[in-house]
């Protein structure tokens, strides 16, 4: 499993994989994002349209068109965007690592010196 994919459980999980696509669409609205893909978009299907003209089995499906748009949409979400969003992922994942720590110190501390547990 790589670490991508264990992040992405552990957020959906935990219910922070909502917070976190909220924070990255209201980035993307803010920086002007969706509004330079939307035109992306247009620009790819009058390009299409003009070379349409010339060959007549030139259409574009839905799935042509955002396998087009995907990695040239992906190197348009701005570095504060990246950074942004890292920092949140590791924030929460901090806060569970500490909240993980503290659970695993309050079992120990029912244990006394013998290794039994105190009743």
């Amino acid at each position: 499993m790589t670490v991508s994919n264990t992040v992405d459980q552990y957020t959906v999980l935990t219910g922070d994989r909502s917070k976190i696509k909220d924070l990255l669409c209201n980035r993307l609205t803010e920086c002007g994002w969706r509004d330079e893909v939307r035109l992306l978009c247009r620009n790819i299907l009058m390009e299409k349209a003009v070379a349409g003209a010339v060959t007549s089995n030139s259409n574009l499906t839905l799935e042509q068109l955002i396998t087009e748009v995907t990695p040239k949409a992906r190197t348009l979400v701005p570095d504060a965007v990246k950074k942004e969003l890292l920092m949140k992922i590791r924030t929460i994942l901090t806060e569970n690592e500490t909240e993980g720590t503290d659970n695993h110190d309050d079992d120990e501390d029912d244990e006394d010196e013998n290794g039994t547990e105190d009743n």
